[in-house]
């Protein structure tokens, strides 16, 4: 952790940070307002939440990350761009998700670039599973979007079945979703690019209880 990441924490964290309490957070104390509110599980450095904030002031955004240099990183960019529309939690996302989070508030849930725990022997540590698609589904808005990627192949194939496999979703192409042009390309990216890897997109939305 750079000393500036660690001033960030230090002191821009209680600005834009959110705590953990095992009750719904409120938008509008969040926010000062209702507004579209997508939730980006895993940023990582930052980089794409800070950019598609800034290019949709009129949607809120919840960072999750629990690897702290990184929210320093992101509050650092939130800081220099003046964001107003950003919070962030260090705090385990599936506890977000299931205290703090009310069922059908989120408009978009993005997972870009999980850990892919490539050995067989520790593929049960991947995020994507069927009880974590299923909390996420019960999170999103009728119509809300589940968008995830990685460029890791066999992860990407079973991300799509345990999609496939839940009730209240359903793909919103026939296969692998379009690359967004405005996901700036991330570390994630290149890293995978140098590598030969493709990128995997999926999105997948939310049904209409019955």
């Amino acid at each position: 952790m750079t000393e500036g990441q660690r001033r960030a924490l230090d002191e821009l964290l209680p600005r834009w940070g959110v705590d953990f309490t095992p009750a719904p957070i409120r938008q509008v104390a969040l926010f000062g307002r209702i507004a579209p509110l997508v939730v980006e599980i895993g940023f990582g450095a930052g980089e794409a939440l800070a950019a598609r904030a800034a290019a949709h002031p009129d949607q809120d955004h919840l960072g999750i990350e629990v690897h702290r240099p990184g929210a320093g990183r992101l509050l650092l960019e939130l800081e220099k761009l003046g964001l107003t529309n950003v919070r962030i939690s260090t705090h385990d996302a599936v506890e977000v998700l299931s205290q703090q989070i009310e069922a059908g508030a989120l408009d978009r849930v993005l997972l870009f670039f999980p850990d892919p725990w490539p050995k067989k022997r520790h593929h049960k540590r991947r995020i994507v599973q069927p009880g974590f698609v299923g909390l996420v589904a019960s999170r999103l808005k009728p119509g809300g979007c589940f968008h995830l990627a990685t460029d890791w192949a066999p992860y990407a194939e079973q991300m799509r079945e345990v999609l496939d496999a839940c009730p209240t979703l359903r793909n919103a192409h026939p296969g692998w979703a379009p690359r967004p042009a405005e996901r700036p390309l991330t570390r994630f990216e290149r890293r995978g690019e140098r590598l030969g890897h493709q990128v995997f997109d999926l999105e997948y939305l939310r049904l209409a209880a019955r």
